[in-house]
């Protein structure tokens, strides 16, 4: 019985010159299924002192390759497709304006907050469902960059509890994933919801001036792959589609410069590129972050000396 396997063997090995190797010895394997419960059976029944060669070890005798000089391996990178543009879209132009002088008081006050958010903020670890990594390719093969460069600003509408409580959630289906990468409570709390080494699902179809990213063909482009995603959380009475509500607190406004500051050194962000998801939206379903004031975005921001090279 043995030595039929070795027929096998041996034939196996002069078919792969000729039939490219893998493909032959695969067969082989193939036509000697019908015999292996016998030959198996008559192997264990030997004397397990033999030196008879096993089933399993003449099996990867027949899968390996002959020893000696082998061609290189070469893979072929599959062409790289156009990518198709976002649609039509005004051009966002920024609230934020050049402004090189500033309150020093407050400077140093915002200041000392920066230095103090790596250790000051909470952080928290989400479903994994509910984000992702920061693609290198679109879905086209062309090459994108995923360095974050722009800032999306949302509003919870509902209390930060039932934000955090939804990104805990695991959500298998694509349509129920949303996160942020930070959130700031109307205590002016600061909760990191997800690393921006990842990409949050903060913005669906969306694109920023002609800009986004195509991950699946069979769906709009988004942002998110280059995009940061913060949060404010909504007060009490903007619990609803109102497009008004009594606004963020103070604490929020400091709080959002000195997250914003942060993002803007680490990553290199411009001022220019701090929007809302009310603009990238393509949709136009989206309002948020409703009853924002720019100014007071505005002073801290100076104050901190990040819009001094603003345009």
């Amino acid at each position: 019985m043995l030595n039929h396997v070795r027929t096998l063997v041996v034939r196996a090995r002069q078919l792969a010159p000729e039939r490219g190797g893998a493909l032959a010895l695969a067969a082989a394997a193939v036509l000697g299924l019908g015999g292996l419960g016998w030959v198996g059976r008559e192997i264990s029944a030997s004397n397990p002192s033999s030196q008879t060669p096993s089933l399993l070890e003449l099996l990867e005798q027949v899968g390996s390759p002959r020893a000696g000089p082998s061609a290189p391996a070469t893979t072929v990178a599959p062409k790289a497709r156009p990518a198709p543009a976002p649609p039509a879209h005004d051009r966002w132009v920024s609230p934020l304006r050049r402004q090189c002088t500033a309150d020093p008081q407050l400077s140093r006050r915002l200041e000392a907050m920066v230095a103090a958010l790596p250790t000051g903020m909470q952080r928290l670890t989400i479903d994994p469902t509910n984000y992702g990594s920061r693609f290198r390719s679109d879905a086209f093969g062309n090459p994108v960059n995923p360095t974050p460069r722009v800032v999306v600003l949302h509003e919870t509408v509902y209390g930060m509890q039932s934000a955090v409580q939804t990104f805990l959630t695991p959500h298998p289906r694509d349509e129920d994933q949303v996160s942020y990468h930070l959130m700031i409570g109307e205590d002016g709390q600061v909760v990191q919801t997800l690393d921006p080494a990842y990409r949050a699902f903060g913005a669906g179809n969306s694109a920023f001036n002609g800009q986004w990213v195509m991950t699946n063909p069979n769906v709009g482009g988004s942002v998110n792959n280059f995009a940061l995603h913060l949060s404010l959380e909504t007060p009490l009475d903007g619990e609803d589609a109102d497009a008004q509500h009594s606004g963020y607190s103070a604490a929020q406004y400091d709080a959002l410069a000195v997250v914003l500051t942060d993002w803007m050194r680490r990553f290199q962000i411009p001022p220019q590129n701090i929007t809302t998801h009310r603009y990238v939206d393509l949709g136009g379903e989206r309002a948020d972050p409703r009853s924002f004031l720019w100014p007071e975005l505005q002073t801290r921001l100076a104050a901190l000396g990040m819009l001094c090279k603003a345009s």
